[in-house]
């Protein structure tokens, strides 16, 4: 976790404007998926620079918060959990 932090902080230092690749690393996901989630919707704020597309760190951080990812984790596990104690009865 200080590691991301540290990451951030020295991101921050620097351009705000990330690009695809560095923006998928930021926020923990593929590339590819981040790719798709611009042309289909529903993924974080992108800016055209010219030709190059540019994720703003503060938008990437709001986009992250508002998908909270450990909530979906939880119903999963509570899930397969229940699954594999009624299958031990």
């Amino acid at each position: 976790m200080d590691d991301e932090n540290e990451r951030a902080a020295r991101a921050k230092k620097g351009s705000p404007f990330l690009n695809t690749a560095q923006a998928a690393f930021y926020i923990g996901l593929s590339q590819r998926t981040l790719e798709k989630m611009r042309l289909k919707g529903g993924g974080p704020k992108f800016r055209k620079h010219g030709r190059y597309v540019r994720y703003h760190i503060d938008e990437l951080d709001d986009w992250s918060k508002g998908h909270p990812q450990h909530a979906a984790a939880e119903a999963g596990d509570a899930g397969c959990g229940q699954a594999g104690e009624g299958g031990r009865s």
